[in-house]
């Protein structure tokens, strides 16, 4: 009867301290395009070339400033913490989210940079529009600023996670960077 009381307690305490930690994987590569021209099929398509990708595979012209038919689709929406902020975008990473950007009024210019030094730490940029999508890649550096300076530009980002984390480059590169802003 001690024994098994004695095991329980064990047990008990066993569970009671210990931890449980879950996190997603850090990626293996900076991007994956998928080749959708490829005949080779694992677990789906397979990435490009990374030297033959260009700042267009991460665009897409969704037209979202045009309105659509909407008798025939489903309203609902499973959304959570949504955040609206405004502010001027130094340049900055988010170490454990993708970010997707909208632009609703105006032009901006946006981009980012490849981490890997055999790619050459490419730069993918270009300009968007109302109306125009971009996808930057988790991880990597990236920017976006209105390059029309009398005219303002809106534009809308969501992450792919509840806690993206920022890393502001210029603030981490020089203590005092209000001036750099």
């Amino acid at each position: 009867m001690a024994a098994s009381t004695y095991f329980l307690l064990v047990a008990f305490v066993a569970l009671v301290i210990s931890q449980a930690t879950a996190s997603d994987p850090s990626p293996l590569q900076d991007f994956c395009v998928a080749d959708i021209h490829s005949p080779v099929k694992v677990n789906g398509f397979v990435c490009k070339d990374p030297m033959a990708v260009n700042a267009d595979d991460f665009f897409k012209a969704a037209n979202l400033d045009k309105p659509r038919d909407t008798m025939k689709s489903k309203v609902g929406s499973n959304v959570t913490l949504i955040n609206v902020m405004r502010r001027k975008s130094a340049i900055h990473t988010h170490p454990r989210a993708t970010e997707i950007l909208t632009v609703l009024e105006g032009t901006l210019y946006i981009g980012f940079v490849t981490s890997n030094t055999d790619n050459g730490n490419k730069l993918f940029a270009k300009v968007l529009n109302k109306g125009d999508v971009f996808v930057f890649p988790q991880g990597l550096i990236h920017f976006q600023f209105n390059p029309v300076h009398d005219k303002p530009a809106v534009a809308i980002a969501a992450l792919s996670s509840q806690n993206p984390g920022v890393i502001t480059i210029v603030t981490s590169l020089w203590i005092k960077a209000t001036d750099l802003r």
